[in-house]
């Protein structure tokens, strides 16, 4: 039997403390807090971790209750910039880092986000 990604990091408790952390930061952040029209964040925070379970190896259940990612297309209303991006990216390093994986994992998780970041940008300004 071979373990995910998702099981060797620490499964649900570890995303989700690293996606609460990246919330706390856009939270107060001005550049991605208006991106984000819901006035609680709670739910969106349940979604990216649901979503990032799913992806890394853990339950089904995001697909199951939203249907598939569809990542551009369910950001599409939103004008997600270089800029955005990158402030997205700051938050999320937070989160990983107070997470204390391994390199390697840290690695393979922040080549992921990287790639997500910039896969995201729909408009330049």
């Amino acid at each position: 039997m071979t373990s995910t990604f998702y099981d060797q990091i620490g499964g649900e408790a570890t995303i989700r403390a690293i996606v609460h952390t990246f919330y706390e930061g856009v939270a107060e952040d001005e550049i991605l807090r208006p991106l984000y029209p819901e006035e609680d964040l709670g739910p969106a925070e349940d979604r990216f971790s649901l979503f990032l379970m799913q992806y890394w190896g853990g339950p089904a259940t995001y697909s199951e209750t939203r249907g598939h990612p569809r990542l551009r297309m369910r950001h599409a209303p939103f004008a997600v910039t270089p800029e955005s991006a990158e402030r997205w990216l700051f938050h999320f390093r937070a989160g990983l880092d107070r997470a204390a994986l391994t390199p390697e994992q840290d690695e393979q998780f922040w080549t992921y986000v990287r790639h997500a970041a910039k896969f995201m940008v729909n408009t330049a300004e």
